[in-house]
């Protein structure tokens, strides 16, 4: 059994987790897992400190999708698939704007304001942000599942979209999430991947231990268009788990990471084998593939799990932006005091 969490323990656990994920996984992307055991030793990248610290385009797209989850409820609106997505599209396109571009949306604005995180140094550093993230949002259009801006299934999509599953329950989420992510990945491998990734962290908020959520966010998948492809790699990754703590190249059977359903995979099945979180993050960190995502998206899952507790406090004390991150943590959590079903 999980213990009894607050709600705020499992918005700060899975925000502030899925950042040290980042920061961890950062230094050692685009590395091959020899170059990597060189580097760090046969155990590969262990910990956060001043080599690994800094967050990347994942973890600051994610609190733009806080951000613009946050302003959707402020609107006061009814909360609805297509209204929050669009409210989140306006947040990406302030993050558009810190890395020094510009949209030919007509919500564009060159004077973004309003936006504390548009202030933050560390938010307008550009790391390495995804070629079609940045391409999508400088579009004059926004992507939807109805209407794909491109055909791309990368995992710039589900690595962002953690905080859709702190707000919305069960299905809201995984549409929202899907929707979220097809504003800059047209496949369905792309968004679905995301759609499947918000409602484990919403089934996680509820208090499902990991295996039942995911068997509820594999049984919502199987409804929509094109799942195939992310329902083998989220199955593939649930049955290397069950085989016991997988190694390194164990996790490469599963992929690089770099697309979505793959990412997805990677990312649950370090979940699923972990001693306890900084082990997760750190299995999903080793590899050769796409480190920070699958990284950040185990810590996003293991975070709302168990709280921002199971997070090593040498951690959290070496994370970039790790009070302002807790800031907008906070302000989810009083903007939400209960999800949204």
């Amino acid at each position: 059994m999980l213990l009894a969490l607050t709600r705020e323990d499992r918005i700060r656990g899975c925000i502030l987790a899925g950042a040290c994920g980042d920061a961890l996984g950062a230094p050692v992307e685009f590395m091959r897992l020899a170059e990597i055991r060189a580097r760090f030793g046969e155990d590969g990248i262990r910990d956060l400190g001043p080599g690994a610290r800094q967050i990347t385009d994942d973890t600051q797209m994610t609190l733009f999708t806080a951000e613009g989850l946050i302003r959707a409820s402020r609107r006061g609106r009814e909360p609805g698939i297509s209204h929050a997505s669009s409210i989140v599209h306006d947040s990406y396109l302030r993050w558009l704007w810190t890395q020094g571009l510009a949209s030919r949306h007509p919500s564009f604005s060159s004077a973004p304001g309003q936006s504390w995180l548009c202030e933050l140094p560390a938010m307008n550093a550009q790391r390495a942000p995804g070629n079609t993230c940045l391409n999508a949002l400088m579009s004059d259009r926004m992507g939807t599942i109805k209407e794909p801006i491109n055909g791309s299934k990368g995992c710039g999509g589900v690595m962002r979209v953690s905080p859709v599953g702190l707000v919305f329950r069960a299905r809201q989420a995984f549409a929202v999430g899907a929707e979220c992510a097809a504003i800059t990945h047209g496949h369905p491998s792309g968004y679905l991947s995301a759609g499947a990734l918000a409602m484990v962290v919403a089934e996680s908020m509820e208090g499902a231990e990991l295996p039942a959520a995911i068997a509820t966010a594999r049984a919502e998948l199987a409804n929509w268009d094109g799942y195939e492809e992310t329902l083998a790699a989220l199955d593939a990754g649930v049955g290397l788990a069950k085989k016991g703590r997988p190694e390194p190249e164990d996790l490469e059977t599963l992929g690089g990471g770099w697309v979505g359903e793959e990412a997805l995979a990677i990312a649950l099945c370090a979940a699923l084998a972990a001693n306890d979180l900084p082990d997760g993050l750190r299995l999903a960190a080793n590899h050769s593939g796409d480190t920070d995502s699958t990284a950040a998206i185990a810590g996003s899952v293991l975070g709302a799990q168990h709280g921002v507790d199971a997070i090593p406090t040498g951690w959290l004390d070496a994370l970039e932006l790790r009070e302002e991150i807790e800031r907008l943590c906070d302000e989810l959590a009083a903007e939400f005091p209960s999800s949204l079903s």
